[in-house]
């Protein structure tokens, strides 16, 4: 255990400002010298994307403290960015200490004379990054880690376009929580006068309104849905416990789908997410429940949506008539073949129009998207920077944005939000599998036509979870190894290019990734988690059918996993 970590830990039990609840807590862990380490080797880093970990007691965990230090720094930003009307919205999941966070950040906040618009009650991280811009705030919070497991939890910071903080913006609000050098220094007032001076204000009905009418208002069939479709399409959904259950069965109920049945057992908020081993809608596993529901009543298709409503996963049946989960990349796929496609039938199909990705996202969306004659463009992972993206181009008029997406189960069409919006992506899927099902198709048989037409496109992820500083230093170290020994060859095939993005490259900002490009178009790429202890590595190979991809992407990942597995 490192001194470091002792005198953080004895400098909190000590601390006036600290309650006697979590003292008691940290007590109870004296002489555990492993788990005062993790708790204290480090303080909770802001990144770019704001804070993630486990709650707890600790200077690398969530809790008050950190959540009102990381709020003084951002009110102290804020009021640097605009004296005259400084206000914020704050909005959350249904994590465990969710609403206290959310409202000790709100209560911060009216302290140091920044106006918050507080939601009562849960809401989706899209509809946080639409009132930002609806309100004109400065600033936006949610409390939120997105799907990671039920002990975690996280705070994420938006700037006044309603896209999550960039990284110039983001080293402001860094060096703003650096400079907070004691909790004795976050101010703070009661809730009681809060209300009483006007700077805590709660959002409602009104507010919840105006987001679902304008997701609403993107839907391009609604006549379909109308002449019957919306009430023969069977649609099962589940929220995973999260915020997306109100939103999601109130845009879909708007926009005719009057068929849609909820998972009863993962209907309502649980910050426990019992029923599951990770709300996560990328994974099977999390759709058991809703699979089983399907099969009784015959769904169409299955939506899922994570705990903060920002991420959608798909289940469609395939030939066989059984349940399979769409991959983040075979949505977006989809969806971008759907909304391309109608603005063409429609005549609306914008001369600038682009669609943005990210660097590990998969090539087949990017060539659809380019058979209509669509502009791509490629952004580092993470869907703040598709924003970033969309309020360039709205300023520029340089292109006219029509779709954004990442592999990670992430869409956005519209430019009323500037984070990924789960609420739209279910709207979206289901239209689109609606409008081909009057055609006589199921979303997978599109998906077969769009790879005949393509090419066998096929992804893989691996990644592995190194906790604790060992971990961080094995993260870096499996990194520092491919980077200083790049490989001529990977299982049998020639790399013909590394792409380091640690620099900065293709006018893209610095960030720890490195991609590597093989001779018959595949490629894989390696980045460290921004929001979890693991390291990410990402596969893609384009197969001549089927089999042959599966087989080329079992080649590939075989031959990485087994470095960076002797390396970790």
């Amino acid at each position: 255990m490192t001194q470091a970590a002792v005198e953080r830990y004895e400098a909190w039990l000590k601390d006036p400002v600290i309650d006697a609840t979590t003292k008691e807590e940290l007590t109870a862990i004296k002489g555990n010298a492993k788990e005062i380490e993790d708790r204290f080797y480090r303080d909770l880093e802001f990144g770019t994307g704001g804070l993630r970990g486990v709650m707890g007691a600790g200077t690398n965990r969530m809790n008050i403290y950190t959540v009102g230090k990381a709020t003084q720094g951002l009110a102290d930003w804020v009021l640097s960015q605009n004296k005259s009307n400084p206000s914020v919205v704050i909005a959350h999941d249904s994590r465990n200490n969710s609403p206290e966070f959310a409202l000790d950040a709100a209560l911060v906040l009216a302290a140091n004379g920044v106006t918050a618009y507080l939601f009562k009650g849960l809401r989706p991280t899209p509809q946080l990054s639409f009132a930002v811009r609806a309100l004109g705030a400065v600033s936006g919070i949610v409390v939120t880690a997105s799907h990671n497991p039920p002990e975690y939890n996280g705070y994420k910071a938006y700037g006044s376009d309603g896209c999550q903080l960039v990284p110039e913006d983001a080293e402001q609000v860094i060096g703003a929580i650096q400079r907070v050098s004691g909790f004795d220094q976050i101010r703070r007032i009661s809730q009681e006068e809060a209300e009483a001076k006007g700077l805590l204000r709660w959002l409602g009905e009104a507010d919840d309104a105006a987001y679902v009418d304008t997701v609403v208002s993107h839907s391009l069939n609604r006549d379909l849905l109308k002449r019957g479709f919306g009430d023969t399409f069977n649609v099962v959904f589940t929220p995973l416990h999260g915020a997306g259950n109100m939103p999601v069965r109130q845009v879909l109920k708007q926009a005719g789908f009057n068929n849609v049945h909820v998972v009863p057992e993962q209907e309502q908020p649980d910050g426990y997410f019992s029923t599951v081993k990770s709300p996560n809608p990328e994974e099977r596993e999390a759709f058991t429940l809703a699979i089983k529901l399907a099969q009784e009543v015959e769904a169409d298709i299955i939506i899922g949506t994570d705990p903060d409503c920002d991420r959608m996963g798909a289940v469609v049946r395939n030939n066989e008539g059984e349940y399979v989960v769409l991959t983040g990349n075979q949505s977006g796929a989809i969806m971008v073949n759907y909304l391309l496609s109608t603005l063409k039938e429609r005549g609306q199909f914008p001369a600038n129009g682009v669609v943005v990705k990210t660097i590990v996202t998969s090539e087949m969306g990017a060539d659809i998207a380019r058979s209509y004659g669509a502009g791509v463009v490629n952004t580092l992972t993470g869907f703040k920077y598709i924003g970033e993206k969309m309020t360039q181009y709205e300023k520029t008029g340089e292109h006219t944005f029509l779709f954004g997406y990442e592999e990670s189960y992430g869409y956005l069409t519209g430019t009323y939000a500037r984070d990924k919006d789960a609420v739209i992506a279910s709207l979206f899927i289901c239209e689109a599998a609606a409008y081909y099902k009057s055609q006589g198709k199921t979303l997978y048989d599109v998906l077969l036509e769009l790879y005949e037409k393509f090419g066998f496109y096929l992804e893989h992820l691996e990644s592995r979870t190194l906790k604790g500083v060992d971990g961080v230093q094995q993260i870096a170290g499996i990194m520092n190894h491919w980077r200083s020994n790049p490989p001529a060859e990977v299982a049998g095939v020639r790399v013909t290019k590394m792409l380091d993005y640690l620099p900065g490259l293709d006018g893209l900002p610095a960030e720890n990734v490195l991609k590597f490009l093989l001779e018959d178009g595949s490629w894989f790429c390696l980045r460290p988690s921004g929001t979890e202890p693991k390291i990410k590595v990402y596969f893609a190979v384009c197969g001549s059918s089927q089999a042959d991809a599966a087989a080329a992407v079992e080649r590939l990942t075989q031959a990485v996993m087994e470095v960076v597995d002797n390396k970790a």
